[in-house]
């Protein structure tokens, strides 16, 4: 059975797009991508249609990700299809609860810096859409943090299915 992650920010053009991007690629280096799918979105649809920023895409490729990506919004229907939806920061995660049809579904949602073992108290990933290139950086920076432990935990429950 495969095990499925979605990644939700704002716009889905910034910081989902590169945990998406990310996580895939240490799901892929983990020899798990038969295993596991992960994908992204927004919360609201504004950039619904549109490819990452182009300051996303050009961080992910630098750093040897893939910078390939279509907007979208999230849907509350997806829930029953997801193991585990992924908020970039508190908004997201509490507009992620209050779309959340049911409890079972609302206990599916983490913050992703909650994965990373030195984040300390803010587990917020900061926007970086109106700064400059090196909020972009920082951002890369922490969804790679978080991506090791998120993908210890992801590993974890895949093992429990198979007990």
């Amino acid at each position: 059975m495969t095990y499925r992650v979605c990644f939700v920010c704002t716009g889905n053009i910034c910081r989902s797009p590169m945990a998406e991007s990310v996580f895939r690629a240490r799901v892929a280096e983990a020899g798990l991508e038969d295993l596991v799918v992960a994908d992204s979105a927004g919360t609201g649809g504004w950039h619904e249609g549109e490819p990452a920023d182009p300051r996303t895409v050009s961080v992910l490729e630098e750093h040897g990700y893939d910078g390939e990506h279509t907007a979208r919004r999230f849907q509350p229907s997806w829930f029953a299809r997801l193991d585990l939806v992924i908020a970039l920061d508190a908004g997201h995660l509490r507009a992620l609860r209050r779309l959340a049809p049911t409890e079972q579904d609302a206990r599916k949602i983490r913050l992703l810096s909650s994965y990373a073992p030195a984040a300390g108290d803010d587990l917020d990933v900061p926007d970086p859409y109106y700064g400059g290139r090196d909020g972009f950086e920082e951002c890369l920076e922490m969804v790679e943090a978080a991506s090791t432990g998120l993908l210890a935990a992801v590993r974890e429950e895949l093992e429990g299915r198979a007990a």
